[in-house]
């Protein structure tokens, strides 16, 4: 039996076509022996252990990241395991049964075992296999350089914004200086000028009040009472 045996396609496709003996339920699970372990590590052992509600022997198959199948070894219910090519057991590989849980040990992980593992349960002439149970190593990924900044002085603190607010404040302190001198040198000479005439308005009410008086003077009589004018009596008709 080759790596990418066509042998082991027919037997996918048999057991995804034909699930079980109708009426009857048939469980195959395969999980990590070690409960806590979620990846493999490099150059240790990992074990891999698959369940099944009947003990009618069990097979281990790889599947490559190119989605080709490896078949690893055959463990029948008297825990004898048959390797590829009746090859005999392998220093690579370690096996044990114990009632219905068959296990399959990678003595040493390396790149070459990673992949997704399926155990696969041939009972009353049919073919059930597990949920691919995937083993590959953690994706490490490199951080990012962290960059560090140098420590600043008080005297480097200084920044363009500040330099923009000083010139910013000086100008705006000579810009009050200037309009303070515009302004007394706009308003004394107004406040000068409606002084004058309002001197000017007060002397011209003056002025004209007494010459008003000269003019409205009457004269009287030397008696004191001023002649009355005789009364010419009405003729009748």
């Amino acid at each position: 039996m080759t790596d990418a045996s066509p042998a082991l396609l027919l037997l996918l496709s048999l057991g995804l076509c034909c699930p079980g003996a109708q009426g009857q339920r048939m469980t195959v699970t395969a999980k990590f022996y070690n409960s806590k372990t979620t990846h493999p590590q490099s150059g240790k052992p990992l074990e891999l252990e698959c369940e099944s509600s009947v003990d009618s022997g069990v097979s281990w198959i790889r599947q490559d990241k190119s989605g080709t199948l490896h078949f690893i070894v055959y463990i029948s219910t008297l825990s004898k395991p048959t390797f590829k090519e009746n090859q005999m057991m392998p220093s690579h590989f370690g096996t044990f049964k114990s009632g219905k849980s068959y296990r399959l040990t990678v003595k040493s992980f390396k790149a070459e075992d990673e992949g997704t593992y399926f155990c696969t349960v041939n009972y009353n002439q049919q073919l059930y296999f597990s949920s691919g149970l995937p083993a590959f190593f953690p994706v490490t990924t490199t951080a990012a350089p962290v960059k560090t900044v140098p420590p600043t002085t008080q005297g480097s603190q200084v920044t363009k914004r500040d330099v923009c607010l000083q010139s910013h404040e000086a100008e705006t302190s000579k810009e009050k200086e200037l309009n303070f001198f515009c302004e007394i040198f706009i308003w004394v000479p107004l406040a000068a000028a409606c002084l004058l005439l309002l001197i000017a308005l007060v002397i011209t009410i003056v002025l004209c009040q007494k010459t008003r008086r000269r003019r409205c003077r009457c004269k009287r009589p030397a008696n004191g009472k001023p002649k009355m004018n005789p009364k010419v009596p009405s003729q009748q008709i």
